[in-house]
C-alpha cells in the first residue's frame, strides 16, 4: 500500500490537471470500489469546479466549489494517469502489475482544460467518497486521525504524552494512526533506525514519568520529519510497485538504511550489527539489534 509520501506525490502531480478545473463528464463504469460510490455521484460532480488538493493521512481530498470534498484512498492497487490537459503535466501513480490494464479503468474524469483523468484499479481495494466540507473532520474515516507528520503538532512534548506509560512497542505508537496520520511501515522503520530506537522497546521509554520528552522523543520526531521530507523530494519509494507516470520509479528506496536489507550490514558508521527481521503487527521490522536501543 502506499505510504505518505507516495501518496503526496500523486496529489501533486494531480494538482496541475485537476486544481481550478472542472468536471466536464464522469464516467462511471461500476457502481462500487472497495466500497459502493455514492449515490447521485456523477451528477454530483458533474460541473464543479476544484478549488483546490490537500493531502489528509493517505487520502487525497479534492476540494469542490459544491461545498463537498471529494475523497480519495488508493487501496493497495488504485492509480490515476492524465492524459492531454496542460503541458508539462505530471502525475504520480501507485502502478500494480496487474493494474495497467484498462479492463480495470473504472471512472474517467473529463475535465475543462482538455485532461481525461482515468482511475484504474486493479483489484478495487480503493475507494472514493464525497463528504460536506463542514462534516468533513467527524467523518468515520477522519475523527480519529492523528496529528500530520510533518505538521509543528508532531512535537516531542505531543509524542511523550501519547507515549506516557504505553506498553505498546514504538513502533507501533509510530504506526497507530490515531496518534501519527499517515505514518507506514516502510517509514517507521527508517525513522526509528536514524533515531537509534529499537522498535520493540516499549514507547513509555519516550517520556519521563511526569510525562515529559526524553532526548529519544526529540530524536525520533526528527527523525520522522527527515525521512518523510526527503522521501517526497524524491518521489517516493518503488519498493514494490510505486513509479512515476513517466515510467521512472520513486528514488528513495535507494536511500534506504534498514527497509529490506534483512541480511546485510548495518550502514551506520562503525556499527558491526547485521539488519534483522521480525514480524510485528502482521508486518516486517527490520532493524539493527546492535545500534538501535
Amino acid at each position: 500500500m502506499p505510504e505518505l509520501p507516495e501518496v503526496e506525490t500523486v496529489r501533486r502531480g494531480l494538482e496541475p490537471a485537476l486544481r481550478g478545473a472542472r468536471f466536464l463528464h464522469v464516467e462511471q463504469r461500476r457502481s462500487d470500489l472497495r466500497f459502493p460510490l455514492p449515490e447521485r455521484f456523477v451528477e454530483r460532480l458533474t460541473g464543479r469546479r476544484v478549488e483546490r488538493l490537500e493531502r489528509r493521512a493517505k487520502y487525497i481530498l479534492m476540494h469542490l466549489d459544491s461545498e463537498e470534498v471529494l475523497a480519495v484512498h488508493l487501496g493497495m492497487t488504485g492509480r490515476f494517469t492524465v492524459s492531454g490537459g496542460r503541458p508539462g503535466a505530471a502525475l504520480g501513480e501507485h502502478v500494480h502489475r496487474a493494474g495497467s490494464d484498462a479492463k480495470h479503468d473504472h471512472l474517467v474524469f473529463t475535465m475543462s482544460r482538455g485532461a481525461i483523468v482515468t482511475y484504474n484499479d486493479a483489484r478495487r481495494f480503493g475507494y472514493m467518497t464525497l463528504i460536506g466540507k463542514a462534516d468533513l473532520a467527524h467523518n468515520a474515516f477522519f475523527r480519529g486521525l492523528g496529528v500530520e507528520p510533518l505538521e509543528r503538532e508532531l512535537n516531542a512534548d505531543y509524542l511523550a504524552r501519547r507515549a506516557r506509560a504505553k506498553k505498546t512497542a514504538t513502533k507501533s505508537l509510530l504506526t497507530d494512526q490515531r496518534v501519527i496520520a499517515g505514518l507506514g511501515n516502510i517509514y517507521a522503520c527508517e525513522a526509528l533506525f536514524r533515531a537509534g530506537l529499537d522498535p520493540f522497546k516499549p514507547a513509555r521509554r519516550l517520556a519521563t514519568r511526569s510525562g515529559r520528552p526524553r532526548p529519544s522523543a526529540e530524536r525520533l520526531v526528527a527523525a520522522v520529519k527527515l525521512v518523510l521530507a526527503q522521501a517526497i523530494r524524491a518521489g517516493g519509494s518503488s519498493v514494490r510497485d510505486y513509479k512515476g507516470a513517466d515510467g521512472r520509479a520513486g528514488a528513495f528506496q535507494n536511500a534506504l538504511l534498514v527497509y529490506g536489507r534483512e541480511g546485510k550490514p548495518c550502514l551506520r558508521p562503525s556499527c558491526r550489527g547485521t539488519v534483522r527481521r521480525r514480524t510485528q503487527g502482521g508486518r516486517s521490522t527490520f532493524y539493527c539489534p546492535v545500534c538501535q536501543r
